[in-house]
């Protein structure tokens, strides 16, 4: 027999004390901490999903994402968009950015975005983060 022998007995006394601890120990913990802000758990996103094409501050295989929010879709500087994302007259907010995200082929048929993001809950944390980091990087550059 292969594997780790305990003397009898301690293997399932070191089970009830962990048993014993761990919902002990969780009261200790805020729940805030367990609880992370929509923007933190979309940054998370961000970094997984999106980071491979895109960036905050600036452009990639896909376009920056500073400044996203009321912006004109296909307008920002030195990023050579599709002809359908120029021509939309989609301004980035909330809900074109859900819709966006959800299925970019379907909102804006002949754009260059092949991804989405099923999930509304982490699609609703992808621009929490978003609108956070493209205000946070705006208010440091002025």
């Amino acid at each position: 027999m292969n594997g780790i022998l305990f003397p009898r007995g301690v293997f399932s006394l070191s089970l009830r004390l962990v048993s014993f601890l761990c919902p002990s120990l969780l009261v200790l913990v805020p729940v805030s901490a367990l609880a992370a802000p929509p923007e933190v758990h979309g940054q998370v996103l961000y970094q997984q999903l999106c980071a491979s094409c895109h960036s905050i501050a600036y452009n990639g295989v896909g376009p920056a994402h500073q400044g996203v929010f009321n912006r004109k879709a296909g307008s920002a500087p030195d990023y050579e968009y599709s002809d359908a994302l120029k021509a939309s007259r989609v301004i980035w907010n909330e809900k074109t950015l859900d819709q966006w995200l959800r299925n970019p082929e379907q909102f804006i048929p002949g754009n260059k975005m092949g991804f989405l993001v099923a999930s509304p809950q982490d699609r609703a944390d992808l621009i929490a983060y978003l609108k956070h980091a493209g205000s946070a990087t705006n208010a440091a550059n002025k």
